[in-house]
């Protein structure tokens, strides 16, 4: 018998919360290529009738339990346009 601690398995995804913009208060479950989550992540949505990305930079990243999670702040500047309207509530996903 071993005295060898059996290892546990490093998380193979993490949690993405979205802490500004359109996605504001969103969280998804994503996949880690090579142990490390994005940098940056696009998301779609409809807005007006026509199809927006919106752009998100990792802010900063902890660990709950075990998984990673990461929170991405809203690249306005990067992002299309939303008509000038910034109100949460006008966006339909």
């Amino acid at each position: 018998m071993s005295d060898a601690q059996p290892s546990v398995p490093s998380s193979k995804e993490y949690v993405a919360e979205f802490i500004d913009g359109p996605f504001e208060g969103r969280v998804e479950h994503r996949i880690l290529i090579d142990g490390k989550h994005d940098d940056e992540i696009s998301e779609m949505a409809t807005f007006g009738g026509q199809d927006r990305l919106f752009w998100y930079t990792a802010e900063d990243s902890r660990e709950v339990q075990g998984v990673p999670h990461v929170r991405y702040r809203w690249d306005e500047r990067d992002s299309d346009e939303t008509q000038g309207n910034k109100e949460v509530d006008s966006y339909r996903f």
